[in-house]
């Protein structure tokens, strides 16, 4: 649940992060950066009753929480005028249509006010054009500094602006290429409300980057903001190692400690260990409710991997060979950037920083001036790296596999090799250098098709054949082996062939009744390999 109040009413299971309201009460204008799923929304909508004017029927939402024994923070409960805004569905893919959808959310936003005597007409005429949803384009950029101006006027009481998702509408631009329109869009937003609006009492912001100042921020000085490599205000976002043993100890499923601790914990906000919230709660929810309640990566099934997916599909040999280390358990050397514009996404030094401030990455060492050993958090985004990896190898694969399946046929060891010397280079090489990988590897290359492997042969095994649906067509046999490095692989290959022809593999299927039959030894070192065809 993202609404507070829902969440209280309906008795939910609740880990109190009220304490946050005390740290933004000593704020002017701050902002939050959390990966997605971390309870950002849940507390943005948690202040939103708390400090709402609106909301004073609903001050027993507090009762029994941490900020109600806080003597000085209570008296400012429900005493100003919040506007709530949340940009999270501005994912349009022009920017007409993200105009047109945040004409809508002030629209509804304006509708949760009343009309006011406090207002000239023509104020009253302008806020009825927003509560109609009737503002002109060119109007757009003012409306939160006005309607904040209104509640000011109405309330005789400074205004609290909530902005929850903000950054949402400028990963939609970059991705559809109106990038610079929303730029210049929300730095005119937020500088009116957030920066030259004297009915303003406090800005708070979330989303899940840091965007530079240079890019929407222009100007906001005092803006404050604490993404998780701040050192402080990090318990308030995710859940830390007290509140999981809490947790599961109200489920009586302390017998899973480890289990969560594997799959879901490793994030390392400033110097707090935190848990994912999203995933330990959909796991409580699956043990108490599910039969198959085994552990998965429950955040994957949540939008949001584009990234890893972008940089997988479309990033260069080092990436990949990069992100194999990670794989492998290995930690990644790297500058990070605290701030960044989405433009800078495409460039390799900055991946990391986009990786590690979303969740995709966690700080091993900090190794001072903003270098960091990054490794990936736990079990469960392993599982998303590793699926995005053998989902981009297998959809790439089944375009090239018939591609070498008949230059085998034809005989075209030139561009055999170089078709499986491709595909190899794409996989990914988490696994043991062991023959009997190469050789599952092959098998898979070839599924669909009828195939015979470590059959007995005349004098031996050979290690795969593949038949052809008629008996004119050409079979192949493939020996396998593997190499102690890559001087070896030409020979290696050639014993390969050798042992075909010394063993008679070749005649033994023609035997069978096939009447063509090639055979290939092919030998592999890690991510290289090479193939010779037997000669007749």
């Amino acid at each position: 649940m993202e609404n507070f109040k829902e969440m209280i009413d309906k008795n939910a299971y609740y880990v109190d992060k009220t304490n946050l309201i005390e740290n933004v009460l000593n704020e002017q204008n701050v902002f939050f950066t959390r990966p997605r799923r971390f309870g950002k929304t849940l507390n943005m909508s948690m202040l939103y009753y708390f400090f709402s004017i609106k909301e004073k029927e609903n001050a027993y939402l507090f009762n029994g929480l941490n900020i109600s024994k806080n003597k000085k923070a209570i008296k400012h409960q429900n005493q100003y005028p919040t506007l709530f805004i949340t940009l999270k569905d501005m994912k349009n893919s022009s920017y007409e249509k993200q105009m047109n959808r945040f004409k809508e959310i002030i629209c509804l936003c304006a509708k949760n006010f009343l009309d006011s005597d406090e207002l000239l007409d023509s104020e009253k005429k302008l806020f009825q054009k927003y509560v109609d949803n009737e503002t002109e384009d060119n109007e757009l950029e003012r409306e939160i500094f006005n309607i904040s101006y209104f509640l000011y006027k109405h309330y005789h009481q400074k205004v609290i602006i909530l902005i929850d998702e903000y950054d949402v509408p400028l990963q939609a631009a970059y991705q559809y290429n109106y990038y610079d329109e929303m730029v210049e869009f929300l730095r005119s937003v937020f500088s009116s409300a957030l920066k030259t609006n004297d009915a303003l009492e406090k800005g708070i912001m979330a989303g899940c980057l840091r965007i530079s100042k240079e890019s929407i921020f222009t100007g906001l000085n005092n803006f404050k903001a604490y993404s998780i490599l701040y050192k402080s205000k990090n318990e308030y976002f995710g859940f830390t190692k007290k509140e999981i043993l809490q947790l599961l100890k109200d489920y009586n499923l302390t017998d899973y400690v480890d289990e969560v601790k594997e799959w879901y914990d490793g994030y390392l906000f400033g110097n707090i260990e935190i848990y994912n919230p999203w995933s330990t709660l959909m796991y409580v929810d699956c043990k108490l409710n599910s039969s198959d309640n085994k552990p998965i990566s429950f955040w994957a099934n949540t939008s949001g991997n584009d990234l890893v997916v972008n940089y997988i599909q479309n990033g260069s040999d080092e990436l990949h060979e990069e992100f194999e280390q990670l794989i492998q358990g290995k930690s990644l050397t790297k500058y990070v950037k605290p701030e960044l514009t989405y433009r800078e996404m495409d460039n390799i030094n900055n991946i990391y920083s986009f990786l590690l401030l979303t969740g995709y990455l966690k700080i091993k060492e900090d190794l001072g001036e903003n270098k960091y050993k990054l490794i990936i958090p736990n079990k469960e985004v392993y599982e998303i790296y590793k699926q995005t990896f053998m989902s981009y190898f297998e959809d790439y694969t089944f375009v090239r596999k018939e591609n070498l399946y008949q230059s085998l046929v034809k005989g075209d060891v030139d561009q055999a090799n170089e078709i499986l010397g491709d595909i190899l280079s794409r996989s990914i090489s988490y696994f043991d250098n062991e023959e009997s990988f190469y050789h599952g590897f092959l098998l898979g290359l070839f599924s669909g098709k009828k195939i015979k492997s470590n059959r007995e042969a005349v004098h031996g095994r050979f290690d795969l054949c593949i038949f052809p649906k008629q008996i004119f067509q050409t079979a192949l046999i493939l020996e396998c082996k593997h190499s102690k490095s890559v001087k070896d692989l030409i020979s290696d290959a050639s014993e390969g062939a050798q042992q075909i022809i010394d063993n008679k593999y070749e005649e033994e299927i023609i035997n069978e009744g096939y009447l063509h039959v090639k055979g290939y030894g092919i030998s592999f070192y890690k991510k290289y390999c090479y193939i010779v065809k037997v000669q007749a």
